[in-house]
């Protein structure tokens, strides 16, 4: 058995349970000798009532005038002693006619209530002058002629000490019931809560290199269910970032392994012969060519690592459509001169966009750059700006190979390739696009692609397009200073 402990939700809801059923006790044992107490105080009075009819009877008043109670029909002595009625007898006008024994010189009451007594019994509560409680019952009667007030009480403490009595044999076996009901309340406890230790036990031995595992889910254990199945959502939310994060690793020591190693390659046959300057000279340039894409990558990764960490800060800013495509389009003159490439603008008005300038210029440079590698000699790369209701769509349309069907849906993947050996040859890491995607996703857009293989590819931004803010907005950063960027 599980000891007993404070901190423990069993133990808690035990604790609970029993303080709620002692409190639910405790008030039940009140209302029920309550009740009891109302109802001896209406037998109380129903036994005035009867007992002033008895009296009604007795008394009569004697050749002297005075008004007497006959106790002759009492067939032993001893019985007047046990009498506990309280008896006064008034006049019409108050004066008293008669007290007995046991009321002595106290009062039932110095004057008269109004209509006291008449056309019935009139009952009430009343306290004498010592502090004792009584139930008092009042009636108008005749006797021999003369009108006269008869009020007949019976003590209240009789009441009370049965109320008392009742109330302690009600709570007492309240202890008994409640160590009883702790016993049982902790025993369920431990039942309901047993299947929670067994997912709590389950997921203990669930470690990073076992995630692939999940919590036995079944479905009559109602919520205990629900909690299973949103766990296993979480560690499958895990799996998936713990295997991108492992393949993030191993693809990036790969990336970075391979311009290394032709460094080292290209360094170890220059020591190993002799050479001429310009000999050495192209031995320098392939490895500040490595360095380069050493270089391109690292950054790659830094741009990926500050995204993910949230680190990267928009410096959003009113930005011509047409002027940034005409700055992603001139950083590749040379480039497409030399792969015998032809690139077409198709502008579409001017419209803008509310966003940051370099991430968005990064995004299409990227996108380019990737059609370029992508497409033949004697291939047309297209730029096309076009507008939608409230949208701006940035499409880079090209001639090259394609993309199949069934990879399409990967290609901003960080590291993926659809063309391994040719990417790698053309300098590519595969990061390219997924940066360009993160850029677009970052301003509320999205970047969608379309393939046919063999007849090209088309790549669109869709972006929200911006109403023009306030001057003091649109003038902090000119765009003349950005696109000379």
């Amino acid at each position: 058995m599980t000891p007993i402990r404070l901190g423990h939700i069993r133990t808690r809801l035990t604790l609970s349970f029993v303080a709620s059923l002692a409190l639910v006790l405790l008030l039940y044992s009140l209302t029920a000798s309550f009740f009891l107490l109302q109802d001896l105080r209406r037998q109380l009075v129903r036994h005035a009532i009867q007992d002033l009819e008895t009296v009604e009877g007795l008394l009569h008043f004697n050749a002297q005038g005075r008004l007497m109670l006959r106790d002759d029909y009492h067939n032993h002595p001893e019985s007047k002693q046990v009498l506990e009625r309280l008896l006064e007898v008034r006049s019409a006008s108050g004066e008293v006619l008669l007290r007995n024994d046991l009321l002595g010189r106290r009062s039932l009451g110095d004057t008269l209530l109004p209509r006291e007594g008449e056309g019935g019994y009139s009952p009430r509560e009343f306290t004498l002058a010592d502090g004792l409680k009584v139930q008092l019952v009042s009636r108008r009667h005749a006797v021999d002629g003369r009108m006269t007030i008869i009020r007949v009480a019976f003590s209240e403490t009789p009441l009370h000490s049965q109320f008392r009595s009742n109330f302690a044999a009600l709570l007492l076996p309240l202890p008994l019931i409640l160590i009883l009901t702790g016993i049982g309340g902790y025993l369920l406890a431990s039942r309901f809560l047993k299947p929670i230790q067994e997912i709590a036990r389950q997921a203990e031995e669930i470690t990073s290199d076992r995630l692939h595992e999940r919590l036995a889910v079944n479905a009559s254990d109602g919520e205990l269910a629900d909690l299973s199945r949103v766990f296993n959502t979480v560690l499958t939310r895990l799996e998936q970032s713990f295997e991108r994060l492992k393949r993030f690793t191993s693809d990036a020591s790969h990336e970075l392994r391979t311009p290394l190693a032709v460094i080292r390659s290209v360094g170890e046959v220059g020591l190993q012969k002799e050479s001429t300057a310009a000999g050495y000279r192209d031995i320098i340039g392939s490895m500040l060519e490595e360095v380069n894409k050493l270089t391109h990558l690292v950054d790659s990764l830094l741009t990926i690592a500050r995204a993910d960490a949230g680190q990267i800060r928009l410096n959003r800013s009113l930005i011509s459509a047409t002027e940034i495509v005409r700055s992603s389009v001139s950083l590749f003159e040379a480039l497409l001169e030399e792969k015998d490439l032809r690139l077409r603008m198709e502008p579409g008005g001017d419209p803008t966009i509310f966003g940051d300038w370099l991430l968005i210029r990064q995004a299409l440079v990227n996108i380019i750059d990737n059609a370029i590698k992508h497409t033949p000699a004697g291939g047309v790369i297209t730029v096309r700006v076009r507008e939608g209701d409230a949208r701006l769509y940035l499409d880079v349309e090209d001639t090259g190979t394609g993309i199949p069907q069934n990879e399409l849906n990967r290609v901003f993947d960080r590291f993926y390739r659809v063309e391994e050996g040719r990417s790698r040859e053309s300098g590519g890491a595969g990061l390219g696009l997924s940066i360009a995607e993160w850029n677009v996703r970052v301003h509320g857009g999205r970047l969608t692609a379309h393939s046919q293989p063999g007849r090209g590819s088309v790549f669109t931004i869709d972006l929200p397009r911006a109403e023009p803010p306030p001057a003091q907005d649109a003038q902090e950063r000119p765009l003349t200073a950005r696109t000379s960027r």
